[in-house]
Parts: C-alpha cells; structure tokens; sequence
C-alpha cells in the first residue's frame, strides 16, 4: 500500500490539518516527525472545531497516532491538550498513541530562553512562538536533552540535569536571571511522568511493523518547507528540517517509506511573524484576504500577513522536498475578485531572478514580478467537483500548476472536509 506524507508549501498555515484528516480516514497510522507545539492544525468535523497543536491528526478518527522521535516534547503541554481533546469526547489511549521514547523534552528552562532571547532582539527579533522549541533542538543537538525515557530513570538523573543546568545557568547569567532551581525542575519532571509514560514506546517497531503488515502510513508535517532551518528563508525559520525527508529521520522508517509527498499550499500567500515576504500586500486586497481566509494563528492567534500567491517560492518548495503533487486550498477566498495576481518571477538590482536568494538582505530587496489573471465572481464555496467550479477558477488551478511544475492532486473549498475535489488520489500511488 502507498504511504502518504504530507508538508507545508509556503511558511505554515496552509490548511494540512483538514487534508490531513481528509486522507486519515484512510490510513491506518498517522506520525508526526519534527517540529513541536508550535504548530497548530484546525480541524472542522461535523461543524465541531478541534485545536491540536502537539496531538497527530488522527487522534481525532481513533486512528493509531505516533509522536516520532524529531518531535521536540513539552509533557505538560501535552498532558493539557489530551485533557483537553478527551473533554471534547475523543477518547485518547496508550493504546492508540505511542510517542517516541527518545524524544527530547521541553523544559520550563527552555521556554525561559525563548523569552528571553526574543526580548533582548529588538529589531532582529525571529518572531518565534515562545514555546521553547529552538533552545529544546539545541540541547538535543549538544547532547544535554532530557528525553521521555529518562522519565523511567528519575533516580539516575542527576548527572544530566547538572550537565544541562550548567549550559542554562551561564545563558542565564548573561540576561541577568537567577540559576535553574535544580530541585524545582526534578519536582516537575517527577510530577509529569506518571501521566507521560504509559504512552512511551520504542514507536520505531510500531511503524516497522505496520510498514510489514502493508499498512498505510500517513505522515504529517509541521510548519511549512520556507520555514526548514536549512531551505526556508533563514534566520526566520523554525529549528528543525520541515522538508518530506524528515519523514524518514524523524520517524525511524527508512526513506523508501515517504511515499507519494503531497505539499499543501494555499491559493494565496500567508506568513506569521517576522521575515520576508515578496508578495505580501499591506491594503486593502491584504485586509479582504485575511478577513475572508480568517487569517489569525491557530496557536498565537496572531494575525497572519497576506499577499498574492507566489509560484516561484512554491516551485522550490516543490523542487526540494521531492513533491508529487499539490493540494490547493482556500479556493474560496479568491471568490470576487475582478482581477487576480500570481507572482511569476523576481527584480533584484536590474536582474531577473526565478528562484528565491539564500542571503536576507536579497530576499528583503527583491521585487515580485506579476501576472494578472481575470478573477471569478461565482462562488466556489463547497465546490466537490470541477464541474462546480467557474470557468476562470479553473484557468487560475491550470496556470498555478504550470508555473511550480507539480500537478494539482486536490483543490479544497472550504473547511469542511468534504468539500474536497480530488484529482489525484495520494493513496492509489
């Protein structure tokens, strides 16, 4: 069977949580393999609104759900999101989701550093969610994290805490703030392990064996591939590798089990928080666009900037995480407009450019070059097949294809997970 992974075109946002839902319905297993909770999904079932920002999407379906190993892992937040979901009604067992006993931990210390960090930026502030993902990737790095299965081995833990105390303490001196209390950390970790440890499991044998049984596997991704430390838009990233490989890495299955890539891109462009953004439109167009597409984050609730969609930047989305095809969202949103633009290219200093410069102070300065397309004025809202749609949308669906040279696998209209036009099914590739 055909394993599916499924990543973010653009900077985040782009609507993985209900595709993802859409195609867990399907699957046997859904893995989330990097990134932590800082990144939200929304998802709309029967009208009833779930927030998950740590859980797989498929905890929702009662699908078999994995937090892999490229998870970094706030226990305390995720005791409250399972409280939370479980208040909803899902039920959420150690029985049907297995979180990577080697990933690292998010540490109250951790969150401390972001704060910190992002406060004494000033203008050169990341915009990052405070949640202490960037200092919890560093310790895992520098080999000093704490990870799940040293919850089992309180007793013995001493020598890392101070290791890890001892690389804090001189960060912390340098803003002025108190030592880690020593004794303080061990208290919360002693207090959260009980809840974190039934769901603890070696989540490599899971996947194996499911991958055996010819199961289908279903991938999710976290933020988008313009945020990946090595090919989004640096420094204003995330601080883990958000392209289709880590899917392999972050999971314990070998590459071979990515499958068919489904990237997820908006019919438009949004980002949150600092960083460039060629086609972002500060008027009145931007305004409509996030009033319509509801643009506010589902974990900041930060207002999320908006702009034209930009192909240049999705084509190399698509080109460096080995995209099979495309899912477009928000259709919708471009309902009413008289004319509608697609960026197609880059003016940098008299030079044309079509792809995205690696330097900031390059991709601050470049111009997008434009396309202008006719708009439609019918509604796509709801829309389940290409016959609902107007002529003009699907001549916008076509020319957006053309330019990031990846096909268009699914279009969706609205959240609603059924109001989906499939093209292309990931699952029969």
């Amino acid at each position: 069977m055909a394993n599916v992974t499924v990543i973010g075109a653009q900077w985040g946002d782009e609507g993985k949580g209900k595709i993802v839902d859409w195609l867990a319905e399907r699957a046997s297993c859904v893995v989330r393999f990097q990134g932590g909770h800082n990144a939200g999904h929304t998802l709309v079932i029967d009208g009833k609104t779930y927030k998950l920002a740590l859980l797989p999407s498929g905890v929702v379906r009662g699908t078999l759900s994995v937090i892999g190993n490229g998870v970094v892992f706030d226990p305390w937040h995720f005791r409250d999101e399972v409280t939370r979901i479980r208040e909803q009604g899902i039920e959420i067992s150690p029985d049907m989701l297995h979180v990577a006993e080697t990933a690292p931990l998010i540490l109250p210390i951790h969150r401390d550093l972001d704060g910190l960090r992002e406060d004494a930026s000033g203008a050169g502030k990341i915009g990052t969610t405070r949640r202490g993902i960037g200092p919890a990737y560093e310790d895992k790095v520098g080999r000093r994290a704490i990870r799940i299965c040293d919850l089992a081995h309180l007793d013995d833990l001493e020598p890392q805490i101070e290791r890890l105390c001892a690389h804090h303490d001189a960060l912390r001196a340098g803003f002025g703030q108190p030592p880690v209390d020593r004794a303080r950390l061990m208290a919360d970790l002693s207090d959260i392990a009980g809840f974190v440890l039934p769901f603890a499991k070696p989540v490599w044998v899971t996947l194996n064996e499911a991958r055996k049984r010819g199961d289908r596997i279903l991938f999710e991704g976290a933020q988008g591939v313009l945020l990946d430390v090595d090919h989004g838009t640096y420094p204003f990233v995330t601080s883990s590798n958000t392209v289709s490989g880590t899917a392999a890495s972050g999971s314990g299955l070998g590459p071979s089990a990515v499958g068919f890539v489904l990237g997820i891109a908006k019919a438009y462009t949004t980002r949150v928080g600092s960083g460039p953004f060629p086609t972002e439109l500060e008027d009145a167009i931007g305004q409509k666009l996030g009033e319509r597409g509801h643009e506010f984050g589902t974990v900041t609730g930060r207002k999320r900037r908006c702009g034209w969609f930009d192909a240049v930047l999705v084509r190399q989305s698509c080109a460096v995480s080995g995209v099979t095809g495309i899912a477009l969202t928000k259709l919708d949103v471009l309902d009413g407009f008289d004319t509608i633009r697609i960026c197609t290219g880059y003016r940098l200093r008299g030079k044309i450019l079509d792809y995205f410069p690696a330097h900031s102070a390059d991709q601050a300065e470049v111009e997008p070059i434009y396309e202008e397309m006719d708009g439609w004025h019918e509604s796509t809202a709801g829309a389940r097949s290409y016959a609902d749609l107007p002529a003009q949308a699907i001549k916008y669906i076509q020319r957006v294809q053309e330019l990031i040279e990846t096909p268009i696998a699914l279009v969706s209209t609205s959240p609603e997970r059924e109001d989906t036009i499939l093209i292309r099914d990931p699952f029969s590739d």
